[in-house]
């Protein structure tokens, strides 16, 4: 048995083959191009590699092209965490020394004495690797336009509160295209209260709004008008500068989350997990897209459950030593997932009767919120397992048996 390590880098890779003896095999530095690849699977295949017995890999990364490319056919690539990779190579040498291809050895010697305590990266269809990719994106841009929208209202707060308050009842405020729409026509409140009640009108009409146009200019023209203090005009002007600039990233993260979105919405209904993950309660086309794109569509990755609770952070965690014992919740968890997690739980309270008692059951014993509605998606996580495990949609009565009945 042959077993293959590679220290991968930006530009350079090197790879070292070790037997079952530990005894290194062949080693080789290639660079990160195709001409690098080929080198890497022909050496592979004059050590054993075939199509029925692939050798398996060890890199400390799950994605990019060299990782594509080892994927290929039935061969098991292993994504090390490198801090567990840092922890093996102190197995070899005390003396803290450190080389590329050092570490490529360690990665192969891990394959060699502990493969079976290390999963290999899931065998997720194409459709589902695309859709991770564009439901990881969205999500990416949603947290970067509400970063920048945060960066702008703090900036609207030393010299511009009247937009604050006429943005107030908008939901997502800032974000909308009515309120971007107003802060380039006036950037400063000084030139927001010489706005008329048409200039107000267009604006919102430029901005998509059809409906209630003139009570909203009306409401506009109030707030802009009443008595707001005020910087410099010299410092106004600087700020009201500054602010466009800002409302340009803005503007782009707005339309790159809006064009993701919409990817997502093409993409996710055609994958044959959709139907069962929609019929959840609480989970829209986005939230479903984010849960597959994390949990994947290779049903072997998980062994049960408790192997998707526990990835998800959903579980709690004991730690004891001697007399002391702890209950905790989980810090090491895939922080994407469970972030939909909660989003979901949350948004089950208000589809999902059995899921709204449960979380109150759970109240009405001392669980603070986090701690309740962690204990809600944990119930959850598991029953997403059974549906996808048995290819069947979410039942309220069967989820949820003994507390629909004790709710009636």
């Amino acid at each position: 048995m042959i077993y293959c390590g590679i220290d991968w880098a930006e530009r350079s890779h090197d790879v070292a083959l070790v037997d079952d003896t530990g005894t290194l095999v062949a080693k080789r530095h290639i660079t990160d191009d195709a001409a690098g690849y080929q080198l890497l699977l022909e050496l592979l295949a004059e050590h054993g590699d075939t199509e029925e017995a692939p050798i398996p890999v060890a890199i400390e990364t799950s994605r990019g092209l060299l990782v594509a490319v080892l994927r290929t056919g039935k061969r098991k690539v292993f994504a090390m965490n490198p801090m567990a990779a840092a922890r093996y190579r102190d197995r070899h040498s005390v003396s803290r020394k450190k080389s590329d291809s050092g570490d490529a050895l360690v990665l192969a010697n891990i394959l060699r004495t502990d493969m079976h305590a290390h999963r290999p990266l899931p065998n997720d269809s194409d459709l589902g690797r695309a859709i991770a990719v564009l439901a990881r994106a969205q999500q990416d841009a949603l947290w970067n336009r509400q970063q920048i929208a945060n960066q702008l209202r703090s900036l609207l707060r030393e010299y511009y509160p009247a937009a604050l308050e006429a943005f107030a009842t908008w939901t997502n405020g800032l974000c909308r295209p009515e309120a971007r729409e107003l802060l380039k026509a006036a950037p400063t409140p000084t030139r927001a209260a010489r706005l008329t009640r048409t200039q107000l009108q267009a604006a919102l009409k430029r901005a998509g709004r059809k409906r209630g146009i003139t009570a909203e200019a009306d409401r506009l023209r109030d707030v802009f008008r009443a008595d707001w203090a005020h910087q410099p005009p010299l410092v106004e002007d600087a700020l009201g500068k500054q602010m466009l600039a800002l409302l340009i990233q803005l503007e782009a993260a707005c339309t790159a989350a809006d064009d993701l979105a919409k990817a997502v919405e093409e993409a996710f209904p055609q994958h044959p997990d959709a139907e069962i993950l929609l019929s959840f309660p609480g989970l829209g086309i986005q939230l479903a897209a984010r849960i597959l794109a994390e949990i994947g569509d290779d049903r072997t990755r998980f062994a049960d459950a408790r192997g998707l609770k526990a990835y998800a952070g959903s579980s709690p965690i004991t730690r004891a030593s001697g007399k002391k014992s702890a209950i905790t919740r989980r810090w090491v968890k895939n922080d994407r997932l469970n972030h939909a997690g909660y989003l979901r739980a949350f948004s089950a309270l208000r589809h999902s009767p059995g899921a709204d008692a449960h979380y109150r059951r759970r109240r009405e014993r001392g669980d603070w919120h986090a701690a309740a509605q962690r204990h809600l998606f944990n119930r959850m996580i598991g029953q997403l397992y059974h549906c996808l495990q048995h290819r069947k949609s979410f039942d309220e009565h069967t989820a949820f048996p003994a507390l629909l009945a004790e709710a009636a």
